[in-house]
C-alpha cells in the first residue's frame, strides 16, 4: 500500500458543487427518514480558504444502527466504512484509496461534535482574516510534515484548538 500525499491547495470554486453532487448521491442511498441534515464541513466549506482537496461532509442522523445498516449501499457508491475511528458516536467513510476525495462523517443529531464541526465552519467564514492566518498554518504544517498525517495534524493543532474556542465564544455571543 503506498502512503498518501498530503497536499494543501488553493480554494477551489468547485467544493461547492462538488459537495452537492455528493449530498445528492449520499441521500439517494440513505435510508431518507433516518436523516436529520447532510453538511459542507472543513476547509473546502469555507469561502477563499486553501485546503486539502478532500469533500468533508458531515450527516446528522436520528440512529447510528441505521447508518451500519446502510453502510453496504454506501461501500457499493465507493464509500468504505471505517467505524468509528477513533471518535466515539461516529461513522466514518472514506472514498477514493489513497487518492482521497472524500470524508464522510456521521454522528447523531445534538452531539457535540455537529456543534463543533459548523460553528467552526462558520466563524471562519464569518472571519476571512482568521481563515487566512488558518491557511498560513496549513501550508507551514504541510511543509514540514513530510507527508506524515500525524506530524501535519500535530503542529496544526493547538492553532485549530483556539480557534475553536474563539468559535463556540462567537457563538455564544450571536
Amino acid at each position: 500500500m503506498s502512503s498518501r500525499i498530503i497536499e494543501v491547495v488553493d480554494y477551489r470554486d468547485t467544493w461547492p458543487s462538488e459537495f452537492r453532487k455528493a449530498k445528492d448521491t449520499l441521500l439517494s442511498e440513505l435510508t431518507p427518514s433516518n436523516v436529520v441534515a447532510i453538511h459542507h464541513i472543513g476547509s473546502t466549506a469555507v469561502t477563499g480558504l486553501c485546503a486539502k482537496p478532500i469533500i468533508d461532509i458531515l450527516i446528522e442522523v436520528n440512529a447510528l444502527n441505521i447508518i451500519d445498516l446502510d453502510s453496504a449501499k454506501l461501500e457499493a457508491i465507493g464509500y468504505k466504512p471505517r467505524g468509528e475511528n477513533g471518535i466515539e458516536g461516529r461513522r466514518y467513510f472514506q472514498k477514493g484509496g489513497n487518492a482521497r476525495t472524500h470524508h464522510v462523517h456521521v454522528f447523531e443529531t445534538g452531539r457535540a461534535e455537529v456543534f463543533r464541526h459548523l460553528v467552526f465552519r462558520d466563524y471562519l467564514n464569518t472571519y476571512p482574516d482568521e481563515a487566512r492566518a488558518y491557511g498560513e498554518v496549513k501550508r507551514r504544517a504541510v511543509s514540514l510534515c513530510n507527508n506524515n498525517r500525524q506530524a501535519y495534524c500535530d503542529f496544526k493543532d493547538p492553532f485549530v484548538t483556539a480557534l475553536l474556542e474563539k468559535a463556540i465564544a462567537w457563538h455564544v455571543y450571536l
